[in-house]
């Protein structure tokens, strides 16, 4: 894997976050990314944050999970998945941060290299922070696409030692990878799943939770669709359990 990696844009500090873009190039493909840390002090964790399908590096509820983890001495980094943010807006002549429909995720997904693209352009983000920043106990945050991107990155990266997944089951876009790689899940996980997805069915959700390899595994179900996560589940829950895990 050849990549070449900088830092862009200025920095930006609001309420003690300092947010940095940057910029990879991994295997031909340019791969966005932000980072957050806090602005003053140092941070000894990092998580990686994978955004729904459909979205980008810093939709809304991304930065609230990052500005959390910052909040509790933890730094953050996500970069646009496959076609997503301003990877598919160099090619579909969007603005970065415009929401798609679910029609075209697909082909967003595959276009942008699909699985394997997604292992090889995190393993290059971590590579980037741990070479700008040190390494330093890592976990995995991402649900739905975050999870179709967040189970194979935790599967064959061993520098995460702790994920938080869900909202994904045996039958999505990339499901055959995804039973495939989960055996090789190890690390501590929290799974999430709604009751009443009318997305990703709880029986789909439920098996491919069985099937990761990791003994150290919790279930959390709650009644609702697929974006009805409860606020407090989603983001107090889940930073909760990645900051007690990641000390």
């Amino acid at each position: 894997m050849r990549h070449q990696m900088s830092w862009n844009g200025k920095d930006e500090r609001k309420l003690s976050v300092q947010e940095r873009g940057f910029s990879l190039e991994v295997d031909g493909r340019t791969v966005p990314g932000v980072y957050w840390s806090p602005a003053e002090g140092s941070s000894d964790r990092l998580v990686l944050l994978g955004h729904g399908g459909t979205t980008h590096k810093k939709v809304e509820y991304i930065e609230q999970v990052a500005k959390l983890l910052v909040g509790r001495g933890i730094s953050a980094m996500a970069i646009d998945g496959p076609g997503h943010g301003e990877r598919a807006s160099v090619q579909a002549g969007r603005e970065p941060t415009d929401v798609v429909g679910l029609d075209a995720f697909p082909r967003m997904w595959h276009e942008g290299g699909g699985t394997a693209a997604v292992i090889a352009d995190w393993a290059a983000a971590l590579d980037f922070i741990e070479a700008e920043e040190g390494p330093r106990p890592t976990g995995w945050w991402g649900l739905s696409m975050g999870t179709m991107m967040g189970l194979p990155v935790t599967a064959s990266d061993k520098r995460i030692k702790v994920a938080l997944l869900g909202l994904m089951g045996v039958e999505g876009v990339n499901g055959e990878d995804l039973v495939r790689l989960a055996p090789q899940v190890t690390c501590p996980v929290r799974y999430l799943l709604q009751w009443d997805d009318e997305l990703v069915s709880l029986q789909s959700g439920l098996e491919l939770f069985g099937k990761l390899g990791t003994k150290q595994k919790t279930l959390h179900v709650n009644p609702g669709k697929h974006s009805a996560v409860p606020t407090w589940e989603m983001f107090a829950g889940t930073v909760d359990y990645l900051d007690q895990r990641l000390k």
